[in-house]
């Protein structure tokens, strides 16, 4: 399962990476990855990369308000793309599935150096390394403002 779930994280990073420089739509990158997967995913983890890639877009901006936050020497569109989507998925899958934070860091710096720069996985665990001791601001960021009251 361990082995699938990282496979899953792989072709998610791929789609989110294409979907971030491309332009490309959401269901048409990962229907494309999920047919040249060889072998193919089994289906739940299909759905976990689905669910991931869903997640990731729907809050992206929020994300990136948090990356800007726990790394504000790099403005998050001069963070290398790949190191980005990474953060990104990394921190969807800390506030938005049962994950252990310390599996999600492990294989954001597992992803890191597997596709990214030298440099990367200590960038990327520092960065998730900060947003785990300040989860109250990392939630502040991800969450909606509540509609004011009006008078």
């Amino acid at each position: 399962m361990q082995l699938q779930r990282h496979r899953a994280r792989q072709a998610a990073l791929q789609v989110l990476y294409e979907i971030d420089i491309a332009g490309h739509q959401p269901g048409q990158a990962l229907q494309n990855l999920l047919h040249r997967l060889e072998p193919a995913l089994p289906t739940d983890p299909a759905h976990f990369v689905q669910t991931i890639i869903e997640g990731v877009t729907a809050f992206k901006q929020r994300l990136d308000a948090v990356i800007g936050h726990f790394a504000p020497e790099w403005p998050v569109n001069q963070i290398a793309a790949l190191d980005r989507n990474i953060l990104r998925m990394a921190i969807w899958e800390m506030n938005f599935h049962n994950t252990p934070t310390k599996v999600i860091i492990n294989e954001a710096v597992e992803l890191a150096k597997e596709f990214s720069a030298e440099t990367s996985p200590r960038f990327i665990n520092g960065v998730l390394g900060a947003a785990t001791r300040h989860q109250d601001v990392m939630h502040a960021l991800l969450t909606p403002p509540s509609p004011s009251p009006e008078s």
